[in-house]
């Protein structure tokens, strides 16, 4: 999970990091989304590349296994090559089938009682691998808002049927033919619109690594499915996950990254009768849940909220927010800065 595009970062001074969020609007790929490829294809082409040209998946078989499993993205895939003017090594780029590994942290919970049902997750990663780029398109007639990654995958969104998905590192290393969670994200958002539809997909489309996918709908039914390409998918009803499926699999990640004492700081929120949305919502922003930046430009970079019966995605910082709805949509742009807390940042993938 994660974006490799440098798409935003600058870095004033050696103690803070700055990222720029963009908003931009368009229903299928286009001028838009080629500008922000080509700002980020030579970082999305090193990391491509880390593991050598051969090791990954020829084009051929990316267009199979599309055709196979995701045969609704077809056309919008084909779009987007055009869009680019992708060549070989662009379309299987952005095939997302088999990818380069990645892996990061992540918290997510649902809140599901009242009358404002949401989806809340924090993004815990590296700044500079980061596209910051919230996109609202069109893609398939569906609308769709989602924070965008390795161009037109998703790290989170949410779609005009008020379908909500957000997802995080399972907290385990196999790694096996699939398709990358981001593209998975999207075709959820895509082609689902209830809870029950996004868990039969889930359980056929093959994913490359081990993640929990949060799930949520306008009449806040929720799942939570661990997912991994060495095991069949668990549907769950848990509100809350951070990085772990089960047991913990990975002790030096789950220590480094506080996997346990983030979830049971969610579990606390979520299990009290007494609390409240808002108090969910503090929680993402404050320790142990939220993670400070640390050297490196790894921590929370950002702090999403989904309202699927409002139609619209909050993206918070502890010093501001930022709200984009279906009917409210304005491009723009978030300047947020993150001041280094630490000498050292956590262990992670470079």
């Amino acid at each position: 999970m994660g974006g490799h595009g440098a798409g935003g970062r600058s870095v004033g001074s050696a103690d803070d990091v700055y990222l720029t969020f963009r908003a931009i609007a368009e229903d299928q790929p286009g001028p838009k989304l080629r500008a922000q490829f080509e700002r980020c294809w030579p970082s999305y082409r090193e990391w491509f590349l880390r593991e050598g040209e051969a090791v990954r998946p020829s084009y051929a078989v990316c267009l199979r296994m599309l055709r196979t499993h995701m045969p609704e993205l077809v056309p919008v895939y084909e779009r987007l090559i055009g869009a680019v003017d992708g060549d070989d090594q662009m379309a299987r780029f952005l095939s997302l089938y088999s990818p380069t590994p990645f892996l990061a942290a992540c918290s997510q919970a649902m809140w599901t009682r009242g009358a404002r049902p949401a989806l809340l997750r924090n993004y815990d990663y590296r700044s500079h691998l980061l596209d910051g780029v919230i996109l609202k398109t069109r893609y398939t007639g569906t609308r769709v808002i989602a924070m965008a990654d390795c161009s037109w995958g998703a790290l989170d969104g949410i779609n005009e049927h008020g379908l909500a998905v957000s997802l995080a590192f399972g907290g385990r290393r196999p790694v096996g033919p699939g398709f990358g969670i981001a593209l998975i994200v999207r075709y959820l958002l895509e082609t689902c619109t209830t809870t029950r539809e996004a868990a039969a997909v889930l359980r056929r489309v093959p994913v490359q690594m081990a993640y929990n996918v949060a799930v949520l709908d306008r009449e806040a039914r929720h799942l939570t499915a661990f997912i991994a390409p060495d095991r069949e998918p668990v549907v769950t009803a848990a509100q809350v996950s951070t990085n772990r499926q089960g047991a913990i699999d990975w002790p030096e990640h789950a220590r480094i990254w506080a996997t346990v004492e983030r979830e049971q700081a969610l579990v606390h929120c979520v299990a009290d009768g007494q609390g409240s949305l808002d108090q969910l919502t503090r929680a993402f922003l404050m320790p142990p849940v939220y993670r400070a930046t640390h050297a490196g430009g790894w921590g929370t970079l950002y702090t999403s909220r989904y309202l699927p019966r409002e139609g619209a995605m909050e993206c918070l910082w502890p010093d501001r927010s930022w709200r984009l709805g279906f009917d409210d949509f304005v491009e723009g742009e978030q300047h947020v800065r993150y001041v280094v807390r630490a000498a050292a940042h956590p262990a992670g993938p470079a």
